[in-house]
């Protein structure tokens, strides 16, 4: 039997909930602990490169879409902000455009290894929209 639910919430450019909303989300999925903890993250990082590079630490909107099938998650963060001029260049490790502001230049790196997948489409001065997604396994400690 397939199943499969979604989720769409969207919030101004402040890094607060996302985690916490998304993990609720995904319990369904019975993820581990450690699963749960990667998907965190990654949409962490997604989220903080919508803050600091497509708004600027300005205020903005970002959108994030769930989606849970059988055992898939699958996870779009999207904002309204600059955009990547060069997707391939933003995504080498340690490469920032930010680098007077101490950033580390590693967020795609860590959504890379937390997650199974991730593309990034982006079109300047239109927006960035990081997909993401992970099969969540059946061995482990579970989350719920």
């Amino acid at each position: 039997m397939s199943s499969c639910n979604e989720m769409r919430v969207e919030f101004k450019s402040i890094a607060q909930n996302e985690r916490m909303v998304v993990a609720a989300f995904i319990t369904e999925t019975n993820p581990t602990l450690e699963e749960v903890s990667d998907i965190k993250t990654a949409v962490s990082e997604a989220v903080t490169n919508s803050i600091i590079h497509a708004y600027d630490n300005r205020e903005g909107i970002i959108h994030i879409k769930a989606k849970t099938e059988n055992r898939l998650v699958t996870i779009w963060v999207t904002d309204e902000g600059h955009g990547i001029e060069d997707i391939k260049k933003a995504m080498e490790p340690m490469y920032t455009t930010k680098a007077n502001e101490d950033r580390s230049g590693l967020g795609f790196s860590f959504m890379e290894a937390l997650m199974d997948g991730i593309e990034v489409c982006s079109k300047k001065n239109v927006g960035t929209t990081v997909k993401m997604w992970k099969e969540i396994g059946a061995t482990g400690h579970h989350f719920n």
